[in-house]
């Protein structure tokens, strides 16, 4: 057997040609990718094929080569069924080489080339092995390395990274437009489950919104490319979609503007009550959204006007912050008042001067109804 190694070996360099023409005939995803580049396909055959020649000629393994085109035809993206059909050709050529040397040599005896055979395929099976497992050593670095590199460039769009070169290599690792519009959703992340985030893209592709998505210990964040598409119609899906609290963004022009959509998701996600599933839309909750921005503001106006409510029972207390969310509500007619509130309109005023007493604020002077209706957004979203 090691004599027609030998003899093999001597003819490399015309093996390697012959072998990566059948690559090229048989296995066309190396034309059709274009991954490989001739020469890099050439010396892996090159190396591969002496090393396998070497392995029948002394049994000892020799498995740099193998392991060398693993890594690298992962790198390259190649499809390892691929890359393991062109180690069973090459294994063919072997086989073939070594049978026309037999027979050059005049042995050609029927024990001779079962040995061959039984010895070609044995050393290519553990070659190919070791191509598999560093083809995987290294896709799974590869994945991990993609996987850093995406959660940095959403880290980055959500910090305000916006030069044009991140917003672009952004745009295209995550695979949405680099303009506008956008809008971005701020979910609970209550089950942390990737399935669920492929499903909203398939969901919003479907109305022609590409999508990001990005699952973090607490919120999911997606992006949204609104194309032809209204805020309007993306928020009555998403409402239909989510299953948990969240918020909504308003319009942004693009990538670049990412970090000012996702403060303003998270903002309104705030405004909603504790234990309330929404899709709560920032343009439907401006002055929620506007107290919980300003909470120093927020607690003076509620020092203001209903800091002394707090002091007198809680029944009592919440029938006449009732009735004043009526009364800012109905613009300051009592009749209107009495209306929301399913009661005669002298109970209202009654209720009115009770607030009056306790207050120290007249509620009916004029002008008073924004700052009030204020302080009462404000009690609700401050209750402590």
């Amino acid at each position: 057997m090691e004599w027609l190694a030998q003899s093999v070996l001597g003819h490399l360099p015309e093996l390697t040609d012959a072998l990566v023409a059948t690559i090229y005939e048989q296995n066309p995803s190396y034309l059709e990718l274009d991954s490989v580049p001739r020469q890099d396909l050439w010396r892996s055959c090159h190396d591969n094929v002496a090393r396998v020649v070497q392995m029948i000629a002394d049994s000892d393994d020799h498995f740099d080569a193998a392991q060398a085109t693993g890594r690298r035809r992962a790198e390259q993206r190649m499809p390892l069924d691929d890359v393991l059909k062109s180690f069973r050709l090459g294994g063919r050529q072997v086989w073939e080489a070594l049978i026309d040397e037999a027979r050059a040599q005049g042995t050609v005896e029927s024990e001779v080339l079962l040995d061959v055979a039984g010895k070609v395929w044995e050393v290519v099976d553990r070659t190919s092995s070791q191509v598999a497992t560093a083809y995987h050593a290294a896709e799974r670095n590869l994945v991990r390395a993609d996987e850093q590199r995406r959660s940095t460039l959403w880290e980055g769009l959500l910090q305000g990274r916006a030069n044009r070169v991140f917003v672009q290599e952004a745009a295209s690792v995550l695979d949405i437009p680099v303009n506008g519009p956008y809008v971005v959703v701020a979910i609970d992340n209550l089950v942390d489950d990737d399935c669920t985030t492929t499903s909203f893209a398939r969901r919003l592709a479907g109305v022609r919104v590409a999508s990001a998505w990005q699952v973090r210990p607490q919120t999911v964040v997606g992006l949204l490319a609104l194309g032809i598409e209204s805020a309007d119609a993306v928020l009555l899906l998403l409402r239909q979609l989510v299953d948990a609290p969240a918020g909504l963004s308003g319009v942004v022009a693009g990538l670049a503007e990412v970090d000012v959509a996702y403060r303003q998701a998270m903002l309104a996600r705030r405004t909603l009550p504790a234990g309330r599933i929404d899709v709560a839309a920032l343009t439907e909750r401006l002055p929620d959204a506007l107290l919980l921005s300003a909470p120093e503001l927020a607690a003076q106006l509620v020092q203001t006007w209903l800091r002394p409510l707090t002091t007198v029972p809680v029944p009592e207390r919440e029938l006449l912050l009732d009735t004043l969310d009526k009364w800012v509500t109905a613009a300051g007619s009592v009749r209107r008042t009495a209306d929301l509130a399913h009661c005669h309109r002298n109970t209202v005023i009654n209720r009115l001067h009770r607030v009056h007493q306790i207050t120290g604020r007249d509620v009916t002077a004029d002008g008073c109804q924004l700052e009030l209706g204020l302080a009462l957004r404000a009690f609700r979203l401050f209750p402590a």
